[in-house]
């Protein structure tokens, strides 16, 4: 009994290590989605798309603001739709593996309004 409980052990604190890590991603993943509707807002309502970039920036947190790649796509017409895209590297902290990251990726679109 107590060998089967022993090699049991790190199987258990592997599968909650990956636990962990999933929830990471998907709060990466939230945060990302949040931010890229925050910069769709600015792009339907502000015509220069540089301010849509900034508003996705400033809505992540500091560590992810340097490795996201924003792309805005807006046209002149009122009415259309302005995209804006965000992909991102999100980085596991598994230990040994240190190359190891998810690319992240979301997109919004709303339509302009001035």
């Amino acid at each position: 009994m107590t060998i089967e409980f022993f090699l049991v052990i790190p199987l258990l604190i592997v599968v909650l290590a990956a636990g962990v890590q999933v929830i990471s991603v998907a709060r990466a993943r939230v945060e990302l989605l949040g931010a890229v509707r925050e910069g769709a807002r600015v792009a339907a309502t502000t015509p220069d798309p540089a301010r849509a970039v900034d508003a996705v920036r400033s809505a992540l947190s500091p560590t992810e603001r340097d490795r996201v790649r924003v792309s805005v796509s807006r046209p002149a017409v009122v009415g259309r739709p302005a995209r804006v895209t965000a992909t991102m590297r999100h980085d596991l902290n598994v230990p040994f593996l240190d190359d190891l990251g998810v690319d992240l990726s979301a997109s919004a679109s709303m339509l302009v309004e001035r």
